[in-house]
């Protein structure tokens, strides 16, 4: 007998949030996050006296820098606190990004390596508009690690 589909186990990224932690600091809890991902550069190679195709070679892989975004909250001034260290020389840092459900069950994990703040653009304060007051973390990293089950 196989049991009904309820929507939360058949789409459990529905709504989320994301932890982020690096090297086991957290950075807290966020609402949105952009650019998680890769690209692989081809090189094109020609073979001589075959006209039929053009050999495409992976060569090198990039990866885009992840944007993530939050309610200004108690937990900002950690991140204020990491730009600090990486600025004062504090070597290579591994984060890591998990994305729960709002019960918090863990739906994904990405552990990072070598991450780097890139840019922090904090909220735009005026009475003119009463909105959210959000923070934006942008970071870069040099690849994806496999899962340490954290």
């Amino acid at each position: 007998m196989t049991t009904p589909v309820t929507p939360r186990t058949a789409d459990p990224a529905v709504s989320v949030c994301f932890t982020v932690t690096i090297d086991d600091q957290s950075l807290g809890v966020f609402n949105g996050c952009e650019g998680l991902g890769c690209e692989v550069v081809l090189e094109q190679r020609e073979e001589g006296g075959n006209n039929a195709f053009v050999w495409q070679l992976p060569s090198r892989v990039k990866y885009s820098t992840i944007k993530l975004s939050r309610p200004v909250t108690r937990e900002s001034a950690q991140i204020a606190r990491w730009i600090s260290s990486v600025v004062t020389g504090v070597g290579e840092k591994t984060g890591c990004i998990k994305a729960l459900t709002l019960d918090g069950d863990l739906v994904a994990q990405w552990d990072l390596l070598d991450v780097v703040p890139v840019r922090w653009s904090g909220p735009s304060l005026s009475p003119d508009s009463p909105k959210v007051a959000t923070e934006t973390i942008e970071i870069a990293h040099h690849g994806f690690l496999p899962p340490s089950g954290r």
